[in-house]
């Protein structure tokens, strides 16, 4: 029994996923700092408040605290937006640049402007030779 524990821990997967885990909690300390201590405070400065919370519905009695829905809506849009701008948006060039442009495998028939792959002696689609 300990021999298959002892397997099951050492195999590729759980160590990378440990390890994923680990990077992406000290990746969303760093997202967390910048959207609260950079990009919300200049949000504050624009609109003059710092956050929605003193937005209250009153129904019967009750309250709806709506306000404190749209800074967990506005929190959530902003870290999206630094992940994808700080993080993919870098990555998917550094990517391309590495990798080159990719390799042609279709041209366009002049009769229909269907693609074909570049051996095709005929199109597919309306069975014009092609050059």
């Amino acid at each position: 029994m300990l021999k298959g524990f002892r397997d099951f821990i050492l195999r590729g997967n759980v160590i990378d996923l440990a390890v994923a885990v680990i990077i992406g909690a000290a990746f969303t300390a760093i997202v967390t700092a910048l959207v609260t201590d950079i990009i919300t405070p200049l949000i504050s400065a624009i609109v003059g408040k710092p956050d929605f919370s003193y937005l209250i519905l009153t129904v019967n009695g009750g309250k709806v605290q709506y306000g404190l829905f749209l800074n967990a809506v506005i929190s959530f849009v902003l870290m999206a937006g630094v992940v994808y701008f700080f993080l993919v948006v870098p990555i998917n060039y550094l990517l391309a640049r590495v990798k080159g442009p990719a390799a042609v495998t279709e041209k366009t028939c002049g009769e229909c402007l269907s693609e074909i792959p570049l051996t095709a002696k005929r199109c597919k689609f309306c069975a014009q030779p092609v050059a």
